[in-house]
């Protein structure tokens, strides 16, 4: 009992019981092919598979958004940025841009890749520098990305015939999806460098108290301008990941809105949004548990014009499950009515 109340008091445990309880309330309405798993052509399919898939770019997101929240802040051009390395890569292997290049598709990876990782040292500067409000800094990127990557593509849609780079999304590693690998592997890297080193405390410290943190002798302006770098390269690859599922860059829809949901799969799972605490596989969890939602709407028949509405209300009802002011009034209001019909 113990042991069972330890493993409860975990960050992550509550986000993986609810993703369990969503992922069964799926197999239940679809009669059990939820479950269904098949390999076509040495290849997985099914849509458990889809969701891990399709969820791939938000699990990213949400493991560099997990660590800008953990020191207070919050990026909200993650979805322009996505658009600009998308943009990038796509003019480079379509040749409308560096012809001499060829098409080359890591070289346009790289370069995708330093463009992501230069917005994020931007927004980073902005704030732990020149100390504008997270919020107001990343918002100026946001706004101004989506035109740097329309400049980028003279503001048409790119598409691309490049069967390597459509091997981002789409290809397949021992009969799993490509952009499952890097997820792992993404979240190996970061949790070795959050649990294995002091790099975790000091993000911790930093969202608890920065004032505080400067005077025991953290550097926290390079705190920040860390992880707002990672940030912007992970959202560069889920921009990368994005535009070689449709085969092209469309800078208009790319990315859009995405930052909300990167921000909700953080909260969900359970990283305080003024800073402190944070668990990055809580956040995983909290990003499976958003493609699910998406999943069982459609699963459900609902209409889409109606679908982000049943999102949000579920979402509400995920987090205030997890709020513990929230379940600390209920347990008292309940209480006080048990007493009251015992006198």
């Amino acid at each position: 009992m113990k042991k069972l109340n330890k493993i409860s008091k975990n960050q992550a445990f509550w986000p993986f019981v609810i993703l369990l309880a969503i992922i069964l309330f799926n197999g239940i309405i679809s009669g059990g092919s939820f479950f269904e798993l098949k390999i076509v052509d040495g290849h997985l399919y099914g849509r458990i598979i889809d969701i891990i898939r399709n969820g791939s770019k938000l699990m990213i997101l949400s493991i560099g958004m997990t660590m800008v929240l953990a020191t207070g802040g919050t990026d909200i051009s993650v979805g322009s940025v996505m658009a600009i390395s998308g943009a990038i890569a796509c003019s480079i292997v379509s040749g409308n841009i560096l012809p001499g290049v060829g098409g080359n598709v890591a070289i346009a990876i790289i370069l995708a890749l330093l463009a992501g990782m230069l917005c994020g040292l931007w927004n980073g500067f902005l704030v732990a520098k020149i100390q504008i409000q997270p919020i107001v800094a990343t918002m100026i990127l946001m706004v101004a990305g989506r035109g740097i990557a329309q400049l980028v593509t003279e503001g048409r849609i790119v598409t691309v015939s490049s069967d390597a780079y459509y091997f981002i999304n789409g290809g397949y590693i021992f009969g799993i999806p490509f952009p499952v690998y890097l997820v792992v592997i993404l979240l190996i890297i970061v949790l070795i460098f959050t649990k294995k080193t002091a790099f975790g405390l000091f993000l911790e410290s930093t969202g608890c108290n920065s004032v505080s943190s400067k005077f025991a002798g953290i550097n926290v302006d390079a705190i920040k301008l860390v992880v707002y770098t990672c940030c912007g390269i992970f959202a560069a690859l889920a921009g990368l990941i994005e535009s070689a599922s449709i085969k092209g860059a469309d800078c208009n829809n790319a990315g859009l809105m995405i930052e909300m949901d990167a921000i909700l799969a953080v909260a969900i799972g359970g990283t305080s949004l003024s800073g402190g605490r944070f668990s990055i596989p809580a956040s995983i969890a909290g990003a499976l548990i958003i493609q699910s939602i998406t999943t069982t709407v459609y699963a459900m028949g609902i209409a889409p014009e109606i679908t982000q509405v049943v999102k949000a209300i579920l979402v509400v009802i995920i987090c205030l499950s997890q709020s513990k002011e929230f379940k600390e009034t209920f347990t008292r209001k309940f209480s006080k009515r048990k007493v009251a019909k015992q006198a």
